[in-house]
């Protein structure tokens, strides 16, 4: 993994973002699912199973029997041919998600979604649908994860449009796939772009407000769980900083108690009808925030992009704060063990 490459990796989301729109416009990837599916399995690691389990979320709010695993657990639903597995995989060689698709090769509908369409996920696979991201010559999986989400959307609208399947009309339910996904991939380019463009003003003082000893905490609504987990993850993979993603509603039954003895720094992406519950407790321990996409009362700063009112637009971009942030510290050598290549580092 070089951080150089990361930053530039990031830097890059605006294009690739309307190279997917464009293809996406260009014809429906999804247009091979057969009629008569009945349940939908997820399965991934890492930074692919964060964006599988918000995508079942809205899947079941649709109305869709939908699930997201681990790739890596060992009991899961039998293969049957009505039910329609989508094998995530940006490199398309993980080895626990290839170990899970083999029981179901020829006995399920398999979809690989995967970075590199000639991978070993693809091999038997009834529909590859490529994420279009690009090469991450960075090594650190940030384009892929926001693509992930994003045809992760394009298969619930596929999938919850009226009258397949007989499921819910889409925005009939909260969290339905009623969406113009191109159009909404082209307001996340310009929410993207504006905090790239901006970085100057909110970078720095975002960096310092997260830079503690006790490591960076991230918190999000269940909708939107993906973004905390994945911020974490940049922090640990790139500047190998300690990190932890909590559910803001689960926050005050699990991780409350590490304000108590911590000096404990949060990124908080509002959202939840519980975040005023997270805010009093860290009020009152005296703890840091940095809320991005709203404005917290007692939060130590925010920050604020174009479009982050959109719901839709928040869940594929705003990651990219923590991005940013693990870049600089990256880059800075803080906390960075090497930048040699991911196969010369020890877990």
């Amino acid at each position: 993994m070089i951080p150089e490459l990361y930053l530039a990796d990031l830097e890059a989301k605006p294009a690739a973002l309307a190279a997917l729109a464009d293809a996406l416009e260009a014809g429906d990837p999804f247009a091979g699912i057969p009629p008569g599916i009945r349940r939908v399995l997820l399965l991934g690691m890492g930074s692919s199973r964060y964006a599988a389990r918000v995508a079942a979320l809205r899947l079941r709010a649709a109305g869709v029997d939908a699930v997201a695993e681990y790739a890596s657990a060992a009991l899961s639903y039998p293969p049957s041919p009505d039910t329609l597995v989508v094998a995530i995989s940006a490199t398309g060689g993980s080895r626990e998600t290839l170990d899970a698709v083999a029981r179901h090769r020829g006995r399920s509908f398999v979809l690989a979604l995967t970075n590199a369409p000639d991978s070993a996920v693809t091999e038997g696979a009834d529909l590859v649908v490529p994420m279009v991201a690009g090469e991450e010559r960075g090594g650190v999986s940030c384009r892929t994860f926001q693509h992930t989400l994003a045809l992760l959307l394009a298969l619930g609208g596929h999938l919850t449009v009226p009258g397949w399947g007989g499921r819910v009309p889409a925005g009939d339910e909260p969290g339905g796939f009623g969406r113009d996904v191109p159009e909404l991939l082209r307001r996340t380019a310009e929410a993207t772009a504006d905090l790239l463009d901006r970085r100057d003003e909110w970078l720095e003082p975002a960096a310092a407000l997260l830079d503690g000893p006790h490591g960076v905490y991230t918190i999000a609504p269940a909708e939107h769980l993906s973004s905390a987990e994945q911020s974490a993850l940049m922090f640990r993979e790139g500047p190998r900083r300690a990190a932890d993603a909590c559910e803001t509603g689960d926050w005050a039954h699990v991780d409350v108690y590490l304000t108590k003895t911590l000096d404990y720094r949060a990124i908080l992406f509002p959202g939840s009808r519980y975040d005023e519950q997270a805010m009093d407790w860290i009020g009152q321990r005296g703890s840091t925030v940095l809320a991005v996409g709203g404005d917290l009362p007692g939060a130590g700063a925010s920050v604020r992009y174009r479009h982050d009112d959109d719901p839709d637009v928040a869940l594929l971009t705003e990651t990219l704060v923590a991005e940013l942030v693990a870049a600089r510290w990256w880059l800075a050598g803080t906390d960075a063990r090497s930048s040699a290549p991911e196969e010369e580092l020890s877990p």
